[in-house]
């Protein structure tokens, strides 16, 4: 099975090791205020202006000085020809101090007027450098982040919820193959990274190897069974969360390496059928599953005041306990006694006064 899927997906690794502005297209980092090309276009036309009238007015001081220049308009004519380079040569300095005066201020002048009228070129210049930059500095600095492999219905949710969990937007990167999905992902402020998540160079550009959690959520139960496998291969010690369509296919996702599958039919099934026969239960359910509003499921360790107690006293709806790794429901023996370094599994209300997680 594993050897028919890789034979299906395989690529020669090669993306991750092209240099940084080779990626420009392939990955997007959000920047953080984004101003309209119209604005740009006006602040430069604007700056022109002003050089034009600066120009025209320092020769109309000095109008004595050159030869065929009387009045304001033809400062300006003479402006617009000098710092255009047209230079008709009608209107000329002919004394020494109008010729300094130009050597020293309308050259300099001239010469960034010309570079305001070629200002679009050099702006989309300046603006890959600037995007490889910091494409660079983020391939180096991106540590603990959370990778999201699909951007449809199941990872829109997942990002929400990291989202509404205090997890920043520049620590989670989205994959996918749309490029309209990864312009709504980079919308949102997310960075995104365009090319097949099935291709170990893609999640290695991503950053897979110093990720802290992958999330698996694409649209085919195959293609999500061989991003797992990669992804476990490639970084043994992410956390894994793989979603599939059918529950026979749960095991070979954990076969290859999730740690938590979610089935997506049989969990929607269930709550459909449960809101035909008890609909208050389906009404909580999505209350919990929404971080947002209500209440949720929340996480966090215990206390030192907590440890030896039952968790049943406690002053939180404990639902379970994890310790070293393993979830322990509430009516388990192992947890009758909250121990050193347990982390429980609680209803956080988030209506009330903000709770600081560890």
């Amino acid at each position: 099975m594993r050897d028919s899927l890789r034979n299906r997906f395989r690529v020669d690794p090669e993306m991750d090791s092209l240099p940084p502005h080779a990626l420009l297209s392939i990955v997007r980092i959000p920047d953080t205020v984004a101003q309209s090309p119209w604005w740009l276009i006006a602040r430069r036309f604007f700056y022109a202006l002003i050089l034009l009238f600066a120009t025209a007015g320092i020769a109309y001081w000095d109008r004595a000085g050159y030869s065929g220049l009387y009045t304001f308009v033809d400062a300006t004519y003479y402006a617009a020809v000098s710092l255009s380079t047209t230079g008709y040569g009608d209107i000329a300095p002919i004394s020494q101090h109008a010729r300094l005066i130009n050597i020293l201020v309308i050259t300099p002048m001239r010469i960034v007027f010309l570079i305001l009228l070629v200002g679009t070129t050099l702006s989309v210049l300046t603006e890959e450098s600037r995007k490889t930059l910091q494409l660079r500095r983020w391939r180096k600095h991106l540590r603990n982040h959370t990778i999201v492999v699909g951007y449809g219905t199941k990872g829109r949710s997942a990002i929400a919820a990291l989202l509404a969990d205090g997890v920043s937007p520049s620590q989670i990167v989205v994959i996918d193959v749309d490029r309209d999905m990864l312009d709504h992902a980079s919308a949102q402020g997310l960075v995104t990274v365009q090319g097949s998540a099935t291709r170990s160079d893609v999640l290695k550009l991503a950053g897979v190897t110093r990720a802290r959690a992958v999330v698996v959520a694409p649209n085919q139960d195959d293609a999500a069974v061989l991003i797992t496998l990669s992804v476990r291969e490639i970084a043994p010690s992410a956390t894994i969360v793989a979603s599939v369509r059918e529950s026979d296919n749960s095991h070979l996702l954990r076969q290859s390496g999730a740690d938590s599958v979610v089935v997506s039919s049989e969990t929607a099934g269930r709550l459909m059928g449960l809101a035909t026969v008890t609909p208050s239960v389906t009404e909580m359910m999505e209350d919990l599953l929404s971080p947002d509003e209500g209440f949720s499921i929340a996480e966090r360790l215990v206390v030192e005041e907590e440890v030896g107690a039952n968790p049943r006293v406690l002053e939180d709806v404990v639902l379970g306990v994890v310790r070293s790794g393993e979830l322990y429901r509430i009516d388990a023996a192992e947890a009758e006694a909250i121990e050193p370094g347990d982390r429980i599994l609680y209803v956080r209300s988030n209506t009330g006064p903000e709770e600081i997680l560890s």
